[in-house]
């Protein structure tokens, strides 16, 4: 089976079993290589091909982020079922990042209710398979590849509790938002219990220094009922199509309730 085929079966395996991976070798310095470098970033490139490819023609869709590390039963995970069943009831795909825990919750409601389920995997030290409620899987090795699709085929961002990874994808979406790279992009975290330390320490730290501005603080939203979810990401979508096109459709589809 050809190199391209099994990156797209939904496994991702370090093909050694060394623990090197391609983010690895990436940045890692060891010593003059300029062909190797220039043949590595020719493979950058193909990656970034195979995402534009696979993910061009996805409706609009979410992106849901948060802990690979919760399982069926917590409410964790139990949220982030009812947030993807309640995505896809609005007409909209989600995408995660393929693994188990939130990311596997998030694809079973969406695939339970019909939607369009993706999964963006990476290439990490230990195995992490796609689960199993992926529609359409797309596996990465390097990180900042996958996080482009993220965001370039995301209306916007769910994200509930998570560790460092969800931390760094909720990060990079608040910076290019406030940076001016994104526009009207909806961030809504998941959980106030879990987020209001965080939140606290960006008003008492880095607000009261002078680091970030007080409109910082309102790009992102925080919901403790799931349900309340979508319904904002719809109300800032819509603003969004009415402030770039007033007689545009908006690009969000009808919710079951509104159909009916």
């Amino acid at each position: 089976m050809s190199e391209q085929r099994s990156r797209r079966r939904g496994r991702v395996v370090v093909p050694d079993g060394s623990g090197h991976t391609e983010d690895l070798d990436l940045l890692e310095r060891h010593g003059p290589q300029r062909g190797e470098e220039s043949w590595r970033a020719l493979r950058i490139l193909s990656e970034f091909v195979d995402g534009f490819d696979a993910l061009s023609a996805i409706p609009p869709a979410i992106s849901v982020f948060g802990s690979a590390r919760v399982r069926e039963g917590d409410p964790v995970y139990d949220g982030a079922r009812v947030v993807g069943a309640a995505i896809a009831d609005a007409g909209l795909a989600v995408i995660t990042g393929g693994g188990p825990g939130v990311m596997e919750a998030a694809n079973r409601g969406c695939k339970e209710a019909g939607g369009l389920s993706i999964g963006c995997n990476i290439e990490l030290p230990f195995e992490q398979g796609t689960n199993a409620y992926v529609d359409l899987g797309i596996d990465f090795r390097y990180f900042f590849v996958r996080k482009t699709m993220f965001v370039k085929y995301a209306e916007g961002f769910v994200v509930f509790p998570g560790g460092f990874g969800t931390f760094d994808e909720l990060f990079e979406a608040l910076t290019l938002i406030q940076t001016g790279k994104v526009l009207d992009f909806p961030v809504v975290l998941v959980g106030s219990d879990y987020w209001s330390g965080l939140i606290d320490w960006l008003k008492a730290r880095t607000l009261d220094l002078g680091m970030i501005a007080p409109e910082d603080l309102d790009i992102f939203r925080v919901c403790d009922d799931p349900n309340e979810v979508v319904p904002h990401l719809r109300d800032v979508m819509k603003r969004r199509t009415a402030t770039s096109d007033p007689k545009a459709e908006p690009v969000v589809g009808p919710h079951k309730s509104d159909a009916e």
